[in-house]
C-alpha cells in the first residue's frame, strides 16, 4: 500500500521539524512548507493526499489559503489553530477545513484526526454497491469519482467532509436526521468532532445546492428534529 503523502504547512519550523520526524516515524511520507507560497509549490509538484494547515501564517493565512484551495481542490485539510475560540473554528470549518485542532497539542492527537479523515476519504473511494451515480433535484453525483454535478454539467468542488454528509442525506431522503444520527453517520465520533460540526457543513452544502441558501428547499431544518432532504433521490 502506498505510503499516504502529507504536507506541513506552519511557519514554525521546530513543528515542521516534529512532525515531519514523527510522521516518517509512522509511515507517512512528509513534505513541509512555511507559507502559502512554498505550499503552493508543493501542491504544483506532488500529489498530496491531506494537508495540515496552521491557520497564523506571514503574508496569507491559513483561512484565505483553504478557501483559495476549496475553489479547486478537495484535498483533505487538518487546521491548526492557536486559537481554541469555537468562532474560529467554525470559521475554519466554512472556508472548507476537514477537521481541526487547537494548539498546543500532542502529535498522537493529530495523528489520529489525520487517520481519521483519511480513513472517510478512503471510505467514499471505495465502491460499497454498483450504484455510481445518484441524481436529486438537478444535481447529479457520481460516487467513485466523488464529483458532483450541475444540469448543465458543470462540477461543484465538494471537500471530503462535505461529501461524506451528502452522502448521508442521500442514502436517507425525506428522512429527519438529528446531529447525533449525522455525526454517526458520516464521520462517527472520531477525534472528538463536535456537534456544531454538522450545521457548519450544512450551511456550505446548502450554499453549493440551493438556489437561495437562506431559503433552503433541499436541505431543511426540522425544528426541534434536525435536518430534512427532502429530494427525491434516483440513480442509473
Amino acid at each position: 500500500m502506498e505510503q499516504p503523502h502529507l504536507l506541513i504547512v506552519d511557519d514554525h519550523y521546530e513543528i515542521r521539524e516534529l512532525l515531519q520526524r514523527f510522521f516518517i516515524q509512522h509511515n507517512y511520507r512528509v513534505t513541509v512548507a512555511k507559507d502559502g507560497k512554498e505550499m503552493k509549490r508543493c501542491l504544483s509538484l506532488s500529489k498530496i493526499d491531506l494537508i495540515v494547515l496552521d491557520l497564523m501564517l506571514p503574508g496569507e493565512d491559513g483561512l484565505s489559503l483553504c478557501r483559495g484551495l476549496r475553489v479547486s481542490s478537495n484535498i483533505p485539510i487538518v487546521m491548526l489553530t492557536a486559537m481554541s475560540d469555537e468562532m474560529d473554528t467554525i470559521i475554519g470549518l466554512e472556508m472548507g477545513a476537514d477537521d481541526y485542532l487547537a494548539k498546543p497539542f500532542n502529535p498522537r492527537e493529530l495523528l489520529a484526526r489525520i487517520k481519521a479523515v483519511l480513513r472517510r476519504v478512503n471510505t467514499l473511494h471505495s465502491p460499497v454497491s454498483d450504484i455510481k451515480r445518484y441524481h436529486f433535484s438537478h444535481w447529479s453525483i457520481d460516487i467513485n469519482k466523488r464529483e458532483l454535478t450541475d444540469k448543465e454539467g458543470v462540477m461543484v468542488i465538494l471537500s471530503s467532509a462535505e461529501f461524506d454528509l451528502l452522502r448521508v442525506f442521500i442514502a436517507h431522503p425525506q428522512r429527519v436526521l438529528n446531529r447525533d444520527q449525522l455525526l454517526d453517520l458520516s464521520k462517527g465520533r472520531e477525534g472528538g468532532v463536535y456537534d456544531r460540526s454538522i450545521d457548519t457543513l450544512i450551511s456550505r452544502l446548502r450554499k453549493k445546492l440551493e438556489l437561495d441558501a437562506k431559503h433552503p428547499e433541499i436541505i431543511i431544518t426540522i425544528w426541534g428534529g434536525g435536518y430534512q432532504f427532502t429530494c427525491e433521490v434516483t440513480h442509473d
